[in-house]
């Protein structure tokens, strides 16, 4: 595991020094250690872990250094943090060996005194009994539990309440689910779970929701399944997004914020294939990946262009269906990229204009009597609720919606991750009165 541990290290140092995207720097870099199948996971989970749990970590350092800890070079301080995660968060690792193999990570070069210096950190706190840092009350307990900034703890609190910004928490963490959405119109659940398994694939078909199955371990998009076209993997309450739009075949439907393309694949599907579904998005190499994921999925009504969404066109059909699926600050998907939480509130400020632009826009494309849908993948009041209050009380012509089935009765819902174990969302459903 030592070139996996190396590995690691490289790769965060690297994230710090560029703020790449974690998933975007994986993809691109990991391959370049030439690590074999087991040591490419144990790197990937440190990888991650260490993002997820940087707060924690930092502060655990910081609080046993003499000197001030923004002293340390990236690469000793990126040591640490994956020793000490190894420590706290990775049973399967002896304290010794995490350890031994951080101090042999060590570059002696510059200063021959900084194996001296890991060793007797981390023995320090192996010998302390590991402590998590303390917090001076409930809000930093939790921040510290859950390495999660005390303006996030604070925020989902008073926004949601205790019991539920706890929950929120708790699933923040920890290794995010693997669903995919079964092309039903070429297969079932079962066969394709069939399928999947039979080249190496885990795979269990799920009760809820309907046309979709739970990936447990190994690459689907490296199978033939895939390659036919027989699913696409997304998650469960972007399934529940496409079903409260509800689109039916021979539908008009435009999605107007659409790469790269999972939702306009699920309506299409969802449509039978029978219809036009208009895609959207503002960049011209990210229109490329619906195009490319419509045709391997053999969804030839999708039509995919570029689009600036907060600009009203009247060249544009009128719609059965509109979905709004607009830039968010992704506060629902801190799972998958840990990354984002420790973004300052500061940069999301301008969202919500941007959404109600967008949403203001598109409205104008929904014919009377058709639906109009917006959604966000993230857990923030003046994202979700405002913007939708906002929008109702400035467009008398649309009314609030029943978005029905599992969602209920309601127009709007927030579905954090202890629902449904998927990515946090916001859905709110509108008609345009006839």
């Amino acid at each position: 595991m030592a070139n996996a541990r190396k590995a690691a290290v490289k790769l965060l140092t690297k994230l710090d020094e560029n703020s790449a995207y974690s998933n975007i720097l994986l993809d691109k870099e990991l391959d370049r250690y030439k690590l074999d199948e087991r040591d490419k996971h144990f790197a990937t989970a440190l990888f991650y872990g260490c993002i997820e749990r940087r707060l924690t970590l930092d502060r655990i350092i910081d609080s046993r250094l003499v000197r001030r800890a923004d002293k340390l070079s990236l690469e000793v301080r990126n040591i640490l943090r994956t020793g000490i995660y190894q420590l706290l968060y990775m049973d399967s690792v002896p304290d010794h060996t995490a350890v031994d193999e951080s101090v042999k990570l060590v570059d002696t070069r510059r200063n021959p005194a900084l194996p001296g210096f890991v060793n007797g950190l981390m023995r320090g706190f192996v010998r302390d009994g590991k402590p998590l840092p303390e917090g001076k009350n409930e809000a930093e307990k939790l921040m510290y539990e859950y390495s999660c900034p005390l303006w996030l703890v604070q925020k989902w609190t008073d926004e949601y309440g205790a019991k539920t910004a706890k929950d929120m928490l708790r699933t923040s963490t920890g290794r995010p689910p693997v669903t995919a959405r079964v092309y039903t119109t070429k297969t079932t659940p079962e066969k394709l779970c069939e399928l999947l398994i039979s080249e190496g694939v885990g795979c269990e078909t799920v009760s809820f929701p309907e046309g979709c199955v739970k990936i447990t371990g190994g690459s689907p998009e490296n199978t033939e399944a895939y390659r036919q076209g027989l699913f696409h993997v997304q998650d469960i309450s972007s399934q529940l997004c496409c079903a409260a739009v509800d689109p039916k075949p021979g539908m008009t439907v435009l999605d107007i914020c659409s790469a790269p393309g999972g939702k306009s694949f699920t309506m299409a599907e969802l449509m039978e294939n029978k219809g036009r579904l208009l895609a959207f998005d503002l960049h011209e190499n990210r229109v490329r990946l619906i195009r490319k994921g419509a045709q391997r999925l053999g969804l030839d009504i999708i039509s995919a262009e570029p689009n600036d969404a907060k600009i009203f066109k009247s060249d544009m059909p009128q719609a059965d269906r509109v979905l709004c699926d607009v830039p968010c600050s992704g506060l629902g998907v801190i799972r998958r990229k840990p990354e984002i939480k420790y973004k300052s509130p500061e940069e999301f400020e301008r969202l919500p204009d941007i959404q109600l632009a967008i949403l203001s826009a598109s409205s104008g494309y929904v014919k009377k009597g058709g639906v109009l849908v917006y959604s966000t993948c993230t857990l923030s009041r003046a994202e979700n609720d405002d913007v939708i209050d906002r929008f109702l009380s400035e467009n008398k012509d649309f009314s609030p919606c029943p978005i029905g089935g599992t969602l209920g009765d309601s127009f709007k819902a927030s579905i954090t991750p202890d629902k449904f174990g998927s990515d946090g969302f916001f859905i709110a459903k509108l008609i345009r009165n006839g």
